[in-house]
């Protein structure tokens, strides 16, 4: 038997080696998108160093997850997956936002919202012609981001998703359901519909998911809850997320769950990363100071709260006379409207969106890095969920609210509810506070300048006006629609008009002794504070 060098038996290659790399060429053929290079915070990168191969999954669902940008889990998928996949029920509190080990530029994806959705699709079977996942959201906008999630993480694995919600014709849903389909995201009223007309058979839905669940479960909507789990299977497994759980959830927990495994990532309720001011006005003074925030900040998107609809329109038509690019939506919009300007503001097409409480749910739109409270929340929930639309995924955020007299005892009592101090704001706010590295600039991001079109241009739109067609008039936006008005980001500067000619006047914004906080300040002008009720449990 002749021998063989040693150097040449070192360097044969190993046929396991091999094949194992074979085995892992799939991935290496994935394309991610855009590597995010912001910074993020510790809660979001404190993580055990888990692998997505180490949950088992199968392989069709990890090119999902590569390919959307994932790269490990975060601490809230590395909790709740193993777990989920066991088939244990799960009651889990997470801050909205928080990072999601997702280290690229994805707009669809939440931390949270990945942890139901991966051990949610690993346990579908494909073969299987019926309903096996129910995942439940509160409100039209956050079904339609949750379902693009499960699309997108699924587009390997053969799977049939819908998503269904109200305000949208019942017929379309009706010829859907006449095929298969594995997975439905839904509001609750319209699956409750669907399935009280025995159009959706949820009878051998094995998977039960709320998201937002201290929404779905408040008194207008508990009862189409327990409703609709009462329809699925008897041995279901029911999966609960939220960052806020008040004493209701509780309470459905023990009347609906069994022996749920609880996780909590939330030692405090406030977000890391995000800054928060609050600037003393008027209430004649808000859309000045509102201007001056335009002017003087590094606004990459921002997110405005109104309390009422009312508020919401008003102010979006003001915005739009200062000169800036604006959207609003509210619950009233018809639901074609309001998807379109949820689709066109997560694009871009405009830096600000003036908005109810509709969007403080779990939406997730990384771009947005400024959150202004015009109406000052009655809440701590509230606030804590508005201000959570900036700084997502863990990066950094700036949120800014206007307060009046009348909401001193709202800010004190909030201040104790979250165990924080919201700041006064000061004259100068460093945009490394809200704004990426890369995007730092010595220039505001928006400029009170109109962009002048040249006078010819104007003449040649003046003549297509009159030119168009019936069927042309009938695609153009409705007058008076500022969410189908693209106003330009710039305008000129132009005298101010003198008293009486209906115009806001500038105001001397008050001075604001920097550093207090919110109860000295207030104190100043009001005395001593009334004691706020008891926190709330959250």
């Amino acid at each position: 038997m002749s021998s063989q060098p040693a150097s040449e038996v070192k360097n044969r290659p190993n046929p396991y080696t091999q094949s194992f790399s074979k085995a892992n060429d799939w991935r290496s053929k994935l394309q991610a998108p855009q590597r995010d290079e912001r910074p993020q915070t510790e809660d979001v990168t404190a993580t055990k160093g888990s692998e997505f191969e180490d949950f088992y999954l199968k392989r069709e669902l990890l090119m999902g997850i590569f390919e959307a940008g994932f790269e490990r889990p975060s601490p809230i998928q590395e909790e709740a997956i193993p777990v989920a996949l066991a088939g244990k029920d799960i009651l889990a509190r997470a801050k909205n936002g928080t990072g999601k080990g997702n280290t690229y530029l994805s707009d669809y994806f939440s931390e949270k919202t990945a942890a139901f959705v991966i051990p949610a699709l690993q346990q579908v079977n494909p073969m299987l012609p019926h309903v096996q996942a129910v995942i439940l959201v509160p409100t039209r906008e956050l079904a339609l981001q949750t379902s693009q999630v499960c699309k997108t993480l699924s587009k390997h694995m053969g799977l049939q998703i819908m998503v269904t919600t109200g305000g949208t014709t019942l017929k379309d849903d009706i010829l859907r359901l006449q095929e298969p389909v594995h997975m439905i995201v839904a509001t609750p009223g319209r699956l409750l519909d669907l399935a009280q007309k025995e159009i959706a058979n949820l009878k051998k839905c094995k998977t039960f998911i709320m998201d937002e669940a201290d929404k779905l479960l408040s008194k207008e909507f508990t009862i189409v809850v327990e409703q609709l789990l009462a329809m699925c299977a008897p041995e279901r497994q029911v999966m609960l997320f939220s960052a806020t759980f008040p004493l209701i959830v509780k309470d459905f927990r023990d009347r609906n769950m069994r022996d749920a495994h609880e996780i909590n990532l939330m030692e405090e309720l406030t977000l890391k990363g995000v800054t928060q001011y609050y600037a003393f006005v008027e209430e004649r003074q808000k859309v000045q100071c509102l201007n001056t925030l335009f002017s003087k900040l590094q606004i990459n998107q921002s997110i405005i709260f109104c309390n009422s609809t009312s508020r919401v329109e008003l102010l979006a038509k003001k915005i739009t006379e200062l000169g800036y690019s604006c959207f609003y939506s509210h619950a009233k919009m018809l639901q074609a409207h309001r998807n379109r300007v949820f689709h066109d503001f997560r694009a871009g097409a405009t830096r600000n969106l003036v908005c109810s409480d509709l969007l403080t749910r779990g939406i997730d739109i990384q771009a947005v890095n400024v959150v202004i409270n015009f109406d000052f929340p009655k809440t701590a929930e509230s606030y804590l969920h508005r201000i959570g639309r900036s700084g997502r995924f863990g990066h950094l955020g700036l949120a800014v609210s206007l307060v009046t007299v009348e909401d001193r005892h709202n800010l004190y009592r909030i201040e104790q509810e979250l165990g924080t101090q919201i700041a006064a704001i000061p004259s100068n706010i460093d945009p490394k506070l809200y704004v990426a590295p890369s995007s730092l600039s010595d220039e505001p991001a928006q400029k009170p300048e109109w962009r002048r079109q040249p006078v010819e241009q104007n003449h040649q739109q003046q003549q297509q006006a009159q030119t168009r067609t019936p069927v042309q008039q009938q695609q153009l936006p409705p007058s008076g629609n500022i969410n189908q008005m693209r106003a330009p980001q710039q305008r000129v500067q132009t005298p101010q008009p003198q008293n009486g000619s209906g115009q806001y006047q500038q105001q001397a914004a008050p001075q604001v002794p920097n550093g207090m906080s919110a109860q000295g300040y207030l104190q100043r002008f009001t005395g001593p504070s009334r004691s706020g009720p008891s926190p709330g449990a959250y």
